[in-house]
């Protein structure tokens, strides 16, 4: 779903994304609750989003084919990671939910996210759309499981870049991904920046970007 890269040497963290590091430390060794947890590293992260000097060159490279990850710091007691994902145009992830609390917040361009709700379907399970939202340079947002499911994609003619601080190891991990959601949905287009539309085949229609209803109207 992504390409990662290898985890860097701590010598490669700029002096801005160090002093995070440490902000970071000091909000999870309180050993709070992992909402409580996320709400104070999403504080901490604020300042530093869209600043020159966070990430190197390298860390801002991006893929032609799919997103790229990379890995900015594991701690080594597993307790958090940051990562940068860096989106090229119309790159996007697949719906999935996370293996731990997350806090997100946009360095450069713009997000487009769509939330969903599991819900019951006779026997299995389907995913309601319950919302859109839009994440320009400087939001921030954190959840913690359950309730976290969601898709992610840059409909905006430029790179995007986010940082992401998860409650986990990434590094040894790989993703922060629990599940990849492979279920009946009406989320088949994807609102773009023009307001026109992205099926799920790449064709683009000029039908309105509403979301869907509970009946898939």
């Amino acid at each position: 779903m992504t390409t990662p890269t290898a985890y860097p040497s701590s010598r490669l963290l700029t002096a801005r994304l160090g002093a995070f590091v440490g902000d970071v430390r000091e909000a999870v060794g309180r050993g709070l609750a992992p909402d409580v947890t996320a709400y104070l590293v999403g504080e901490r992260l604020a300042p530093h989003l869209g600043a020159d000097d966070l990430l190197t060159p390298e860390q801002r490279a991006g893929d032609p084919d799919r997103y790229r990850q990379h890995i900015l710091h594991a701690e080594p007691d597993g307790s958090f990671s940051i990562v940068a994902l860096v989106w090229l145009p119309g790159q996007r992830t697949a719906i999935h939910d996370h293996v731990s609390w997350c806090v997100t917040g946009v360095h450069e361009g713009e997000e487009h996210e769509r939330r969903y709700r599991l819900v019951p379907d006779g026997p299995g399970s389907r995913l309601i759309a319950v919302e859109d939202v839009v994440n320009p340079r400087g939001a921030v947002c954190g959840f913690a499981p359950p309730g976290d499911i969601h898709r992610v994609w840059n409909a905006c003619g430029t790179k995007a870049i986010s940082i992401h601080v998860y409650g986990a190891d990434i590094a040894r991990l790989g993703s922060s991904v629990r599940r990849v959601y492979d279920l009946p949905t009406a989320d088949d287009r994807l609102p773009r920046a023009d307001g026109h539309i992205t099926t799920a085949d790449g064709h683009i229609t000029t039908a309105d970007d509403q979301l869907p209803t509970a009946d898939g109207q």
